[in-house]
Order: C-alpha cells, then sequence, then structure tokens
C-alpha cells in the first residue's frame, strides 16, 4: 500500500496535549457545519419557496440536493484524503464548500439555488472523511482516540438538531439567505487555520496512479442511488423511474466492483473488508442512519404541523435532545475504554429502539411535555452511545495509510442509510395518511400523526435489527482487546502525569 509521510513544513507539530487538543476542536467544528447544512435549511423552506418562487414538489430538492452529492461522493473524498493529503483535501473541500455557501446565500433563481447546494454537498464530501481521518491519525488508538472520538460524536450528533435551533434564529432575526452566508466566515476561519494546527499526512508510493475509472463508476453509482432513495417518496416505489434508478446504480457499483478487483492500484482495496470489526460496523452504522436520520424530520413535522409550533419555538424545543447528545457521547468514549464498543454499541441501540416506540405513542392532541420530550432525551441517549461507538468500531484495526478510506466507508453507510431511512419511513407514514383521508376523514392532524406513529414504530425495528446484528457481525475478541488496550494506555498516561 506505500508508507504514510506527515509534513510539518508549515511548522504545525502535534507534540503536546494542547496541540492535539487545539487540532481536535477545529476538526469537530468543521463537522458540526458540515452537519448541521443538512438540517439548517429545513427550517427556512417555507421562506426560501416564498423568495425563490420554488413549486412545492421542488422545494425538498434544497435539501436533497445537498443530500445527493454529499453521500455520493464520500467515498471518493476519503480515498482522495489518503492519497492526496488528509489536510489539503480538508482545505480544499471547505474552501469549495464556503465559496458555494456564499453564492447560494446570493441565489435569485431555482437553478441558481440548488446548484450551489449540490456543489455544498462535494465540498462536505471532501471535507468530512478527511477530518475524520485526520483524528484518527492525530489520536493513538485506545483510550486517547475514543477521548477524541467522543468529542467529535458530540459534536456531530447534536448537529443536526442545533441546526434545527440555529435554522429558526437565523430565518426569523434576518433572512434564509443567512442560513447559508454563516458558513463563509466559519468556512474562511478553519482554512487560515488549518496549516497552523494541523500537520499532512497521506500514502506515499511513487508507482502509484490514481484510480479514474473507480472514481468515476463509484461515484456515479453512489449518487444515483441517493437519487433514487431521495426521489421515491414522490416517484413511487413501484415506478418505472425509480426502478431503472435503481437498477443503474446496482449496475454501476457492480461495475465498480469488478473495476477494482482488475485495477492495480484499486481506489478501494477490497483488503479492508478482511477486518470483522469494519465489515459489521458498516452494516450497523448503515442501521443507525436508517432509524435516526428521519427522527429529526419526523419531530419537526409533528412538532409545527401537529401542536402547531413555530420554527424558534421548533429549534427551542430541540435543546434537551441537544444536550443529552453532548453528554452521551463523552460517556460513551469511557464507557468503550472501560466494557468494549460491541455492548456500548448494542445499549445504544436498545435506548433508540425505546425511544422510538415511544414517540410511537404520539397523540394529536398531546404536548411537548408529555409526548417529545421523554422519548426524545431516550433516543438522544442512544445516539450518543451509537454514533460515537460506531466509528470507533468502524475505525479500529485499520492501518493508518487506509484511514481516510474506512472513515469515507462509515460515513457513506450512514448517510446511504439516512437516505434509505428516510425514503422507507416517510412512504410508510404518506401512505398511512393518505390512507385515512382516502377512507373518508376530515380530520387532516389525526391522519397526521397516525403516519409518524407508524413511522416511528417502523424506525425501533431498524434499530433493533442493528442491535442483533452488532450482537452477531461485531467481534467480541476485538472490542474486549480494544478495551484492554486502552485502559492500559489510559493508566499509563495517568502515571505520566
Amino acid at each position: 500500500m506505500g508508507a504514510v509521510s506527515t509534513g510539518t513544513a508549515t511548522g504545525a507539530s502535534l507534540e503536546t496535549p494542547h496541540a492535539k487538543n487545539v487540532a481536535l476542536a477545529l476538526l469537530a467544528m468543521t463537522q458540526f457545519v458540515i452537519v448541521i447544512d443538512a438540517s439548517i435549511v429545513n427550517v427556512a423552506l417555507p421562506s426560501i419557496g416564498r423568495g425563490l418562487s420554488f413549486s412545492r414538489a421542488d422545494l425538498s430538492w434544497v435539501v436533497n440536493a445537498y443530500t445527493l452529492t454529499f453521500g455520493g461522493c464520500l467515498l471518493l473524498g476519503g480515498r482522495l484524503a489518503d492519497l492526496v493529503g488528509r489536510r489539503r483535501m480538508f482545505m480544499y473541500g471547505l474552501v469549495l464548500f464556503s465559496l458555494a455557501s456564499l453564492v447560494g446565500g446570493l441565489a435569485q433563481s431555482e437553478a441558481w439555488l440548488l446548484g450551489a447546494r449540490a456543489i455544498q454537498g462535494l465540498g462536505a464530501a471532501l471535507v468530512s472523511p478527511a477530518a475524520l481521518s485526520l483524528v484518527t491519525t492525530t489520536f493513538s488508538e485506545g483510550s486517547e482516540r475514543n477521548r477524541a472520538l467522543g468529542v467529535w460524536g458530540a459534536v456531530a450528533g447534536a448537529g443536526g438538531a442545533a441546526g434545527v435551533l440555529l435554522g429558526g434564529v437565523l430565518t426569523s432575526g434576518l433572512s434564509w439567505r443567512w442560513v447559508l452566508f454563516v458558513n463563509v466566515p466559519i468556512g474562511v476561519g478553519a482554512v487560515s487555520l488549518a496549516p497552523r494546527v494541523l500537520v499532512e499526512s497521506r500514502v506515499e508510493d511513487a508507482r502509484r496512479s490514481f484510480d479514474i475509472p473507480g472514481a468515476l463508476t463509484v461515484t456515479a453509482g453512489l449518487s444515483l442511488l441517493v437519487y433514487a432513495l431521495v426521489d421515491a417518496v414522490n416517484a413511487g416505489w413501484g415506478s418505472a423511474a425509480t426502478l431503472l434508478k435503481l437498477g443503474g446504480a446496482m449496475l454501476l457499483l457492480i461495475a465498480f466492483v469488478v473495476i477494482e478487483l482488475r485495477e492495480r492500484w484499486p481506489l478501494m482495496p477490497f483488503s479492508i473488508f478482511r477486518v470483522r470489526t469494519l465489515r459489521g460496523a458498516n452494516v450497523v452504522g448503515l442501521l443507525v442512519g436508517m432509524s435516526l436520520f428521519s427522527m429529526f424530520f419526523f419531530i419537526s413535522l409533528y412538532l409545527q404541523n401537529v401542536l402547531h409550533f413555530s420554527p424558534i419555538k421548533t429549534g427551542l424545543s430541540y435543546l434537551p435532545l441537544a444536550s443529552a447528545i453532548i453528554v452521551t457521547a463523552g460517556v460513551a468514549s469511557k464507557l468503550v475504554t472501560r466494557v468494549g464498543f460491541k455492548p456500548t454499541l448494542i445499549a445504544g441501540l436498545l435506548f433508540v429502539a425505546t425511544g422510538l416506540a415511544w414517540f410511537s405513542r404520539v397523540r394529536v392532541g398531546g404536548s411537548y411535555a408529555a409526548d417529545v420530550l421523554g422519548p426524545s432525551l431516550l433516543a438522544a441517549v442512544g445516539l450518543g452511545l451509537s454514533f460515537v461507538t460506531v466509528t470507533i468500531a468502524a475505525m479500529t484495526g485499520t492501518r493508518t495509510n487506509e484511514a481516510g478510506l474506512a472513515s469515507g466507508l462509515i460515513n457513506t453507510a450512514q448517510q446511504v442509510g439516512g437516505a434509505l431511512g428516510l425514503a422507507i419511513l416517510a412512504t410508510v407514514a404518506n401512505s398511512r395518511t393518505k390512507g385515512l383521508l382516502a377512507g373518508g376523514s376530515h380530520d387532516v392532524a389525526s391522519a397526521l400523526t397516525k403516519g409518524f406513529e407508524r413511522a416511528f414504530m417502523v424506525g425501533a425495528g431498524f434499530a433493533i435489527a442493528g442491535a442483533l446484528l452488532a450482537l452477531l457481525l461485531i467481534s467480541s475478541r476485538d472490542s474486549r482487546e480494544h478495551a484492554t488496550a486502552a485502559r492500559a494506555q489510559l493508566a499509563a498516561a495517568q502515571a505520566r502525569g
């Protein structure tokens, strides 16, 4: 695979705990911005629709255009980070993301905004796996990396909830354009700091050539797959359009596998899948995304369409959930060091399942305190435990020269899982609601709530399936060995002072 080189031409050094913490703060803050950008525009959609004369059917593409290029390009972004340079791709992606945010905020038409959102997603797909691989190459595997990924998970997990609040505040206080403009100063600041606080690393091999056919087929295949999933709710799962897109995506991904098996220097060496825990963590990561990502969507709809909360009140309602995620993610990193990632992950998914099952009892005449607060806290505990732990498991045992690839894989699994879960659960909810309305019900709020109930129950099923697959697919020995090594590392660090 070639050696891994690190460069410090700009004077960056990560030899002290303080320097590592500064690097972690920069990487976590950037990931926070990437995560919230998938949700921050949700609250602003009505204002965007009025401002740019979007049709109701096209408005969802303000979110989907970002999701499409983000999910489709993550694997490519992760491998580019390994081969071109992790810090370099982090900075390139941030520049692209910030410029697209500026252009999107200045949009004067529907096509202008959707194009900018798609480029934002591409920038995010370069930044996110590069940032995660920088975390894993900066911090040694064990208690040190567990703590760093706890911070990473807290920030990333809370980002979805924070996006709703920030979107409501900016849209109501300023304008919808500021949900995009806000990224620009953060991106500029992060790019200027990166050479001073991050150390470059990449795979060095003068003989290596870039696998262009593999890059094109996997990016096209994943993008088409995400497109098929996000559009299935509108087009219908059994429609010719959806079936053709899914079939095309499968053909492209099969072609990618064939190319990689024949390529001397493949974009994705399949040898990485020899690590049992990595394989299992990516399958479970898919189900984490399927069960959790849509939760924010349905909670927002229930609060605004059934309980008639304003955008700002809806955002404020997420504060307890975001706080619980932050606290629990820190607890998760300590639990992984104490008992291992496998039992912690299973416990997290069971918390998620319990929270979603509780959500399935929401009432049309309910209240935030009785119907939302309790289950959201349970689900938040599960999210904090499972999101951090599945990331630790996915990176455990991988070689340093494959850090970007492993980061891209787990990110892709979660994003594709999120798109798939939302498509399935939105179809379930819409089908139930339309059936009740077609059957003569004139109470729209009641029909919506019944749809949400069914979607939450199916989501709980996804979480239970994730817990069972974690039990079967993730190595208990890897989990125990990781915990033993992490405790020894922690004890050595405490002994040093």
